[in-house]
């Protein structure tokens, strides 16, 4: 079994910057995508951004090109998530998600594992 532990979050002003990181141990799968999603209160959990273990592919949401940087260190079994120009939209919960199945890459239900979360707050 997997398990991913986020850690990075907290409170910055608009315009700032965060790195939140996930470290995965347990029986991880060899190559497969891996990803960070984001959740505020009533809203479904929404995909920001995703890496392939093997080669560092990449795919980002929308709302966060070219603001957010995924990527990873495959010798410290950990994925990070490089968030600047952070606005008071991109506050959530992040997650850190693992064990990929099958289906878009963005999408929470193709995931299998997931981490406790990490809370990020942006204040204008």
């Amino acid at each position: 079994q997997v398990r991913l532990v986020e850690s990075g979050g907290g409170s910055v002003q608009a315009g700032g910057s965060l790195r939140l990181s996930c470290v995965m141990s347990g029986d991880t799968y060899g190559y497969n995508w891996r990803a960070w999603f984001r959740q505020v209160p009533g809203k479904e959990r929404e995909g920001v951004a995703s890496i392939y273990s093997f080669g560092g592919t990449t795919r980002y949401g929308d709302s966060v090109k070219g603001r957010f940087t995924i990527s990873q260190d495959n010798a410290k079994n950990t994925v990070y998530l490089e968030m600047n120009s952070l606005k008071p939209e991109d506050t959530a919960m992040y997650y850190c998600a693992a064990e990929y199945r099958r289906g878009d890459i963005l999408r929470a239900r193709s995931y299998d594992v997931w981490g406790q979360g990490t809370q990020v707050t942006v204040s204008s």
